[in-house]
């Protein structure tokens, strides 16, 4: 068959017929965009980050659902944990604010971050976004940037909407529909009981009262966990917020579920973003944080799951002799059960003491007042007994007393030399004997990795938690350390281990009444 000759007519043709498909599908993709966040992202993603290709999530995906369904209002305020990194700060800050605008310009934002600089960076780009030649050729007849009010901390439109930020710590004057946090605190800011308190008291405080209105207005928080008491455990503490928690590994026990999501994955350790990070990626970033780093920033989960300095499969548990209880069970950070079978509590101690930790005063978010009774048997070191309570002074002074009465064998009373600690040795000293002021040497890290090798090699032995209900507990704040919230129990603790380690060796004591457990155990209670 011969060909017939294309003519001019029907190349023509032939074109029209390739723009009204072209058009068609640009419709298409506008609508799509309109309709789902996540489309939009992916859509829009070139125009923001032409020289990296979008590289899909499960992250992604989750984090645009939950934004969306904010959008929508079926998710009134919003707490996302997620790892650094992960393109949260464009999905929350800067490709949310222009999705929303698109059916919604009206609506007013007011954005924060730890850092002023940070706030600006994500401003300009969401302000280049909706200016960019992509985003006006589509929805240019939705609103207009207004030029009286077009700079890099706040932007308005010709429908009222505007877009504002601030910075963690500081007061404004303005008020907005949706309050977005991007990071109150940065990694260094996390350690800091100062600078925690100043974010937390700035988000629970300043920016409570900056929404337009209560019933309809819409709080996000976006962070890396970095600390037991950070902003996320502030809100959390609260109430009220959809958690969406995104561990880098996947944790089975730790599954993340919400009103409208659950994480796809099923097997432990199974990665966030491979696609991004891989085996490789996470075992160098694991390095490089070390367990403490890692455990916050990536698994959002403030201390490694066997603990930090101290790890909870290093420790061991006594029994006294006249109880028959099973061994105690450790999960290991691979999920598996560790059986740790409790010893008898020996007759004997070659020493017996108390290490006291004093709070400063009365408050209902001081510190505790905690005293660790302590027995040592060659190497091995028993904790005893523990009481832990918040006293005031004269509460204190009858706590040492009762202490000193129920162990009369635990001579030497070590009492830290700060807070009320020379105050209540100066009140005791005539009617106590063994009251010994402890000046601590370097920091509290420095003295718990000082104390750590004993409960490492297997010689700290704890009471079952069966008979002491307070063990775990005891046991969470140990592990949390240098991270929790309180650290009363870990310095008793250190301060018991490390004088003991000092010591020369004590002659047993005279066989002829050996040490017996008290007739009523405080831990029972």
């Amino acid at each position: 068959m011969t060909r017939q000759p294309i003519t001019g007519t029907d190349l023509a043709g032939v074109k029209a017929d390739l723009a009204i498909v072209e058009e068609a599908i640009f419709r298409q993709g506008k609508f799509a965009a309109e309709e789902s966040f996540r489309v939009f992202v992916e859509q829009a993603w070139h125009v923001l980050e032409p020289m990296t290709p979008f590289l899909p999530g499960i992250h992604v995906d989750a984090i645009c659902e939950h934004l969306q369904a904010v959008a929508e209002g079926r998710i009134k305020d919003l707490l996302i944990n997620v790892p650094p990194g992960h393109a949260k700060s464009l999905l929350c800050c800067v490709f949310f604010p222009a999705w929303v605008w698109i059916k919604h310009p009206e609506k007013r934002w007011l954005f924060a971050s730890y850092k002023a600089d940070l706030a600006i960076r994500d401003s300009v780009k969401c302000r280049a976004l909706i200016q960019s030649a992509w985003y006006q050729e589509r929805w240019s007849d939705r609103f207009h940037l207004t030029d009286d009010q077009n700079e890099k901390k706040r932007f308005e439109n010709d429908h009222t909407g505007y877009r504002e930020i601030t910075s963690v710590g500081t007061g404004t004057g303005s008020r907005a529909d949706l309050v977005v946090c991007d990071d109150p605190l940065s990694a260094d800011q996390a350690q800091s009981d100062t600078e925690r308190k100043t974010a937390n008291d700035w988000w629970s405080g300043t920016m409570t009262t900056r929404v337009n209105d209560l019933r309809t207005g819409h709080f996000i928080l976006v962070q890396q966990r970095l600390h037991d008491d950070d902003t996320t455990a502030l809100c959390l503490k609260q109430g009220g917020y959809e958690h969406l928690c995104l561990p880098e590994e996947f944790e089975v026990d730790r599954a993340c579920k919400t009103s409208i999501w659950k994480d796809p994955r099923a097997t432990e350790g199974q990665l966030l973003w491979p696609a991004k990070n891989g085996p490789a990626e996470i075992a160098d970033l694991q390095r490089k944080l070390g367990s403490y780093g890692y455990a916050g920033q990536y698994q959002q989960r403030p201390t490694p799951s066997g603990g930090g300095i101290f790890k909870r499969p290093w420790f061991r548990y006594w029994k006294p002799k006249v109880m028959n209880l099973g061994p105690v069970l450790v999960k290991l950070p691979d999920g598996t059960l560790l059986e740790i079978k409790p010893v008898d509590l020996p007759d004997e101690f070659d020493e017996q003491l108390q290490s006291w930790d004093m709070s400063f005063k009365d408050l209902k978010d001081s510190d505790y007042v905690v005293c660790g009774v302590w027995g040592s048997k060659g190497a091995n070191r028993y904790l005893i007994d523990q009481h832990r309570e918040r006293l005031d002074f004269p509460a204190t002074l009858a706590a040492v007393e009762m202490m000193t009465r129920k162990y009369p064998k635990a001579l030497t009373k070590l009492i830290e030399d700060k807070a009320n600690g020379p105050a209540v040795i100066a009140a005791l000293r005539e009617r106590i004997p063994g009251l010994i002021a402890v000046t601590p040497g370097g920091s509290k890290i420095a003295r718990a990795n000082a104390a750590s090798p004993i409960a490492e090699a297997g010689n700290v032995f704890l009471p079952h938690p069966a008979i002491a209900l307070w063990v775990d507990a005891y046991l969470d704040e140990l592990c949390a350390f240098p991270y929790g919230r309180y650290d009363d129990q870990v310095d008793q603790t250190t301060q018991a281990l490390n004088r003991i380690k000092t010591q020369e060796p004590v002659p047993p004591m005279p066989p002829s009444r050996g040490w017996s457990p008290p007739s009523e155990y405080s831990w029972m209670s």
